[in-house]
This record gives structure tokens, sequence and C-alpha cells, in this order.
């Protein structure tokens, strides 16, 4: 090899190194290509690893988030639907129902229902009675607050007679009227009632009419006893 190597003129011995070179460099090419393809496909199926990871967490917190869902009871209401409805009687219902929801499980209005002395989107409580007025059936012509149920629609104890001399005044749906029956409550008075429920809701407590201008502690004292939330 060596002879022959010394035999060859210059210009095959330049060719041949060219040509060496050549090979040498496409073989580094090829190793250097085949190590940073496997590194990309460890990087790469690392990555999909992570992603899969991240997937399965992501679909077990939903599926524990379904069940905790799946496995909370429901909270209900039971309320009792008289009056122009088609199947009176006590309705269960889902908390937060309307009083709209409350006649359809009753098996909706009758032909003679009266709904425009009802606001039916008043959210009904558990425990009471809804009575479904007929048309041109006398409530005692009084007008209806906006955010309440209807006067004489909600009733909480359905065995106190309103006419009963010390049946006591609901003052969260109690009508004007209805309110000045009370002692020391004129129309003016009775009108601030009105007026502090519309703008800030039910009474929580009787002592919270106190906070209707007009009512201090003299008056709640003589007021207390006969009224009720």
């Amino acid at each position: 090899m060596k002879e022959i190597i010394l035999n060859l003129s210059k210009k095959q011995k330049i060719i041949i190194s060219i040509v060496i070179s050549i090979i040498l460099i496409l073989a580094l090419i090829y190793v250097y290509q085949n190590l940073y393809a496997e590194d990309d496909e460890i990087i790469l199926a690392n990555e999909e690893n992570v992603l899969d990871a991240e997937t399965n967490e992501i679909e077990d917190s939903n599926e524990e988030i379904s069940s905790l869902n799946n496995g909370k009871e429901e909270e209900t209401v039971v309320v009792h639907v008289i009056g122009e409805v088609n199947n009176p009687g006590v309705v269960t219902l889902p908390e937060g129902s309307r009083i709209i929801d409350a006649i359809n499980k009753a098996g909706g209005k009758t032909e003679e229902a009266d709904l425009s002395k009802i606001n039916l989107a008043y959210i009904v409580e558990d425990g009471t009675q809804i009575y479904i007025p007929r048309i041109n059936e006398n409530l005692n012509e009084v007008s209806l607050i906006s955010d309440g149920a209807g006067v004489g629609v909600i009733v909480t104890d359905s065995n106190v007679e309103e006419n009963e001399v010390n049946a006591k005044v609901n003052i969260n749906t109690a009508s004007k009227e209805k309110l000045e029956t009370l002692p020391g409550v004129g129309e003016t008075t009775a009108q601030k009632i009105i007026d502090y429920r519309e703008a800030n809701g039910k009474f929580k407590t009787i002592e919270d009419i106190k906070n209707v201008s007009g009512i201090g502690d003299a008056k709640y004292e003589s007021l207390k006893d006969k009224i009720t939330v």
C-alpha cells in the first residue's frame, strides 16, 4: 500500500486526499444527525409523557369534581299550592324555584285563574302555602308590591285567619291597608314600611322594622307582639 501511494503522482495524491476528506465529512454529518435525531426523539417523547400526565391529571380532577357534584344532595322546598290549579296539593321543588314552577308542578293553572295578581317570579320558601286566585276575585282591593308574592297569596300559617282579632301581621307580605291596622301605624308609616322592604328586601326579624324611618324603640314595643316575619 505504501509503495502504491509513493508511486502516485502529486495530482492523484491530491484527488485521493480530497475524496477521503469528503468521506470523513459525510461520516461526521451522518453521526451528528443520528445523535441529534435521537436527542430530539427523547425530548419529544418526554414532552408527550408530560402532556399525557397533565391531561390525565385534568381528567382525574374533572372526574373528582363531577363525582362530588353528583354526590351532593339537591336542596328542595315543599309548598302547598291551592286555588285555581288543576292538581291542588303539596309539591316538592328545587330550592330557588319560583311561583310559576309551583303552578306547573301542580298541574298548571285552570281557565279561571287570574295570574295577573301574582308575581310569578317570586322565589317560594319552604313550608308556605301559595293561593292562586280566580278571575274577578276580591283580594281586599289592595295594590301589589313588585317584589312580593301578591297580597293574600302567600300564607305562612293557613290555620290563622287574617281577620282574626289577635292574628299577627306579616310585615313582609302585608298590604298597606293591613299595616295600617297596627297600633301607631298610619298611612304614611305603612307606606314607609312597604318602601323599605321594596328597597332592602324582606325583614329578617321583627326588630328590623326599627330601621324604618319613624319607628323607634317606643313604637316598636307597641308593635312587637302584633307583627311577624
